[in-house]
């Protein structure tokens, strides 16, 4: 991507969509050694291209910089996990996958997914390029290479005759800094008749539930589904089917294929989302710039609970240490004046700090050592998994604070 200019089609971009002002990476965080150094904060503004209406960020650092080792492992939720069960299923029993069959998942991390299909005997293969993450899939039995997946990876698959039936990558669209290699690569390794599934945060539903914390600079872009089939198209895939998802605070799994396999045409609910889509004006400009008035109310609202709760004398601890919660705590200004500590399930973030606010990263268990009088659960898309979780901190009378889509107590 040339500074200024659109990662897919080169037009120039003109148009903010949100101003999250100066953030460091989400997934960057700091030892305790790491507290008294300078940190690096790159400026959070978000573009829309007029020209192809994909929503984009510059890329200030390179994703060999951010993925070659990285703190999200996928098993650490088991919402998560279920839905990856599920799919594996459903997919397996839809394409008729088998011994015979070859899958391969694009950022595949911990090898959440595709154990499931190790499990069934269907023969898969991993790309992944965080090595720390990548361990982890191979001690599951998950044969996983550790490369950036692009164009000249694709081609090396190829000439080893690594062709799939199904190439399918969960969470990697918006990771991909380079569109256009990544989407040329998926083609090359798929056979006549595969099928490819993404599945993608959606953009209508970013916009819908202002859910403006899911944005960082690990995810480049954010994707409609007009601005996903245009990609795709250029490429030579057609998307002919897609589901609506929970996962993220509502998602898409798209289907696609070859463009010169013409066995499977659009299903009617690919036709009615398209229509949907242009209805609420995803090929209009104004859809895109009035988004900015509703993120800087919900940080108005939330900084009132948050404020009016300390001047009580209350204690307020995190729930988890996600990347959308360090988008949220430094764009609103909260650090360890408003919330003490935060916990999360997954130990490689144990004892170190959130980058940018520094608030310390324990167990869930420090939550029943301390019982904090409110819990702000920073995944709120998993609010009902973590609510559930933490039912017995009623006994001890806390509330729960979800920021998304506007401050609410619970």
């Amino acid at each position: 991507m040339r500074s200024g200019r659109c990662r897919f089609c080169d037009a120039t971009l003109q148009d903010t969509v949100v101003d999250l002002g100066m953030s460091p990476l989400c997934e960057s965080f700091l030892s305790a050694e790491q507290l008294d150094k300078v940190e690096a904060f790159y400026p959070l503004r978000v573009w829309v291209c007029r020209g192809c209406f994909l929503v984009q960020l510059s890329e200030y650092v390179r994703a060999e910089e951010i993925f070659t080792e990285y703190a999200y492992f996928s098993s650490y939720s088991s919402a998560w996990l279920k839905h990856a069960e599920e799919y594996v299923a459903t997919i397996a029993n839809r394409l008729t996958l088998g011994p015979r069959s070859f899958v391969v998942e694009l950022a595949s991390n911990d090898g959440y997914l595709l154990q499931y299909f190790v499990r069934n005997g269907i023969p898969c293969l991993g790309i992944e390029p965080a090595a720390n993450v990548a361990k982890a899939a191979r001690e599951r039995g998950v044969d996983t290479l550790v490369r950036f997946f692009d164009r000249g990876l694709a081609e090396e698959l190829r000439r080893e005759g690594k062709m799939a039936d199904l190439v399918l990558g969960n969470n990697v669209l918006a990771q991909v800094p380079d569109l256009n290699s990544f989407a040329a690569g998926v083609p090359l390794i798929l056979k006549p008749a595969g099928t490819v599934t993404f599945e993608f945060p959606h953009l209508l539903r970013l916009f819908e539930g202002n859910q403006f914390d899911t944005i960082y600079h690990e995810h480049f872009s954010y994707f409609s589904l007009l601005s996903t089939e245009a990609i795709l198209a250029r490429h030579g895939l057609t998307v002919f089917d897609v589901e609506e998802l929970w996962t993220h605070g509502g998602s898409l799994r798209i289907y696609a294929r070859h463009s010169a396999d013409g066995s499977r045409p659009a299903t009617p609910r690919l036709e009615e989302l398209r229509a949907r889509e242009s209805a609420a004006g995803y090929g209009h400009l104004e859809t895109y710039t009035r988004f900015e008035d509703r993120v800087r109310e919900t940080k108005r609202k939330l900084l009132e609970v948050l404020i009016t709760a300390k001047r009580l004398g209350k204690q307020i601890a995190g729930y988890g240490a996600p990347g959308k919660g360090n988008t949220l705590l430094n764009y609103c200004g909260i650090r360890t004046d408003f919330i003490d500590f935060t916990v999360d399930r997954n130990p490689y973030k144990h004892g170190r700090f959130l980058p940018g606010t520094h608030i310390p990263i324990f167990p869930p268990s420090h939550l029943d050592q301390v019982r904090p009088d409110y819990i702000f659960i920073l995944p709120w898309n998993l609010k009902d998994e973590i609510m559930a979780q933490l039912a017995h901190a009623r006994d001890w009378g806390a509330k729960f604070i979800i920021p998304i889509p506007e401050a609410t107590v619970l």
